[in-house]
Parts: C-alpha cells; structure tokens; sequence
C-alpha cells in the first residue's frame, strides 16, 4: 500500500510539473553583432544553451538576445572568473574561451517568486564558457 501511495505521489508531482507555464520565446530577435572571434555558428551554439536554461523561467517572455562584444568576452581576467567558477563547483575542466550575451525579457504578471511582477528586464547578462573549441557550458546569468 506505501509503494501505491508513494508511486500516485510521484505521479502527482509529475502532472503538476507538466502543467507549469514555460517561458514564451516565439518572437526572438536575436543580435549576432560582429566578432573577429567567434563564427555565427559559435554564438549560436551559446545561444541554444541560453535558450534551454530560460525555458525554465516560468511565465517570461524572452524578446532579445544579443552578443555583447569581443573587448567584453575572453579576456584574460574573465576566463580566470569563468575557471574560477567551474572549480568552485568541483569541476576539473580548464577553460581557454568565454562568451557574454544580454537579453531582455519581461516576467509574469504575478512575479512568478524569482521575478519582480510585469516587469521588463533589460541588460540581463549570460556567461558561458568553453575548452579547445568544445560545447558551450554555462556558467552564470543575472544582473
């Protein structure tokens, strides 16, 4: 009867999980800007990985994403930041490249708890980072 019962649990937290309201992300005006460092197909890779993590971001509208500059991205100080982070959680990987983007997006009507109600947020940044060329990871996004 306890395997029943925690079994119709599961299935319960399952269905509620299901019904939650991911994050709209139709109209996405994406800004490539101009890189002598990364191709098309780099930055689009790194915006896949962004894409994945805000489809969690219940009930937001993502508007914009866009790449911020190659003076902002793999600089010595920044890699160090991003090499920093993966071994504060452990990691062993070492990263030689790293890429910033923004984007702009707008919270739900009722706040959704991490987000400020009906609120447009602007300049909210995405930092990923990679080695020898490899898959994108990222590391950290906010303000």
């Amino acid at each position: 009867m306890k395997k029943y019962l925690l079994f119709l649990g599961i299935i319960g937290l399952l269905a509620l999980t299901a019904c939650g309201k991911q994050a709209k992300m139709s109209d996405v005006t994406i800004d490539y800007g101009s890189s002598s460092i990364y191709s098309k197909e780099d930055m689009g890779a790194a915006i896949k990985a962004i894409k994945t993590v805000f489809k969690d971001f219940d009930g937001c509208e993502l508007h914009s994403i866009s790449y911020s500059s190659d003076d902002q991205c793999n600089t010595p100080d920044h890699i160090a930041w991003m090499n920093e982070l993966e071994a504060a959680n452990d990691n062993k990987e070492t990263f030689d490249q790293c890429i910033m983007f923004t984007s702009d997006f707008h919270s739900p009507k009722n706040g959704g708890g991490a987000w400020n109600p009906d609120e447009e947020y602007t300049g909210w940044q995405w930092w990923l980072a990679r080695s020898n060329g490899g898959k994108w990871k990222l590391m950290t996004w906010g303000y």
